[in-house]
């Protein structure tokens, strides 16, 4: 059977049993850190996970797979992840092997569209984090692996399945008038959206990030911070002049009672991030 005739339930089994890609800058850092004893702590190890999504989904879904019967609490926060499995432990068993610029040697063009998924994400995520700062959130960092994980299902497919999706992206752009939906159910099967919620669910991961495709806690102001955050990052993404940037500063004016001048002066703050390509 051909990847693109994968089913969903197909795709959900092929990808629990392999072996998740990280970027090729994640392993370099990983791999500095542990030369340098002064340098190598949990801190600094967590801030290198939590640039890459694809890093960071596969240490939580080792993370489920290997529960302790004794933990009786969801554990998102990176840092708290390393301190209790150890950082040599994590390195052993969670490895920054396998490299999605390798994966994706023949597919420039889906390394291209993956990398600028992967900025997307780790600019809603910055944005998503400061917000939960400014609300008083106490799980700012499950804000911020949720929007960081938000399309990680998307990441994926681009690493396993970059044929289909390219093609995804060429109907997109031949007719923009036509729903992501449809051309997604029409090339694979289902839509991004379901294969997002089921992969959730399968894995483990985040309440939050499973909170986010229920339409009855869409108005919770966890859950608003995190769509907010990838609304903007991804009308962003190419400039300050997209034409739905205006709502979304009324929106985000309303979540943190700040005037749109204000916000748009707020928002502009975000720092440059780099995926190492």
């Amino acid at each position: 059977m051909t990847q693109q005739q994968k089913t969903l339930d197909e795709w959900l089994a092929f990808l629990g049993a392999a072996d998740i890609p990280v970027l090729r800058l994640t392993a370099r850092e990983l791999g500095r850190l542990h030369a340098d004893e002064t340098r190598f702590t949990a801190r600094a190890v967590a801030d290198v996970v939590t640039d890459d999504p694809l890093m960071t989904l596969k240490l939580l879904r080792h993370l489920q797979r290997h529960k302790l019967s004794r933990q009786e609490y969801e554990l998102v926060d990176v840092r708290q992840v390393l301190l209790m499995m150890g950082l040599d432990a994590f390195l052993r068993d969670v490895p920054a092997t396998t490299l999605v610029e390798d994966m994706l040697h023949g597919h420039l063009d889906a390394l291209v569209q993956l990398l600028q998924t992967v900025r997307r994400a780790q600019r809603a995520a910055y944005y998503a984090y400061d917000w939960a700062l400014r609300l008083h959130d106490l799980h700012a960092e499950e804000v911020y692996v949720s929007a960081l994980l938000t399309h990680v299902s998307e990441m994926l497919m681009w690493c396993f399945n970059p044929g289909p999706m390219l093609d995804i992206h060429r109907r997109q752009r031949t007719d923009p008038t036509r729903r992501s939906a449809d051309v997604q159910r029409e090339v694979l099967g289902f839509t991004g959206l379901e294969f997002q919620r089921r992969l959730t669910l399968d894995w483990g991961l985040p309440e939050l990030l499973q909170n986010l495709t229920d339409p009855v806690l869409a108005r919770s102001s966890r859950v608003r911070n995190v769509m907010l955050a990838v609304n903007l990052a991804r009308h962003s993404a190419h400039g300050w002049e997209d034409a739905a940037l205006p709502d979304d500063y009324l929106a985000i004016g309303a979540l943190l009672r700040m005037e749109v001048e204000g916000v748009q002066r707020l928002v502009r703050r975000v720092p440059v991030v780099e995926t190492g390509y």
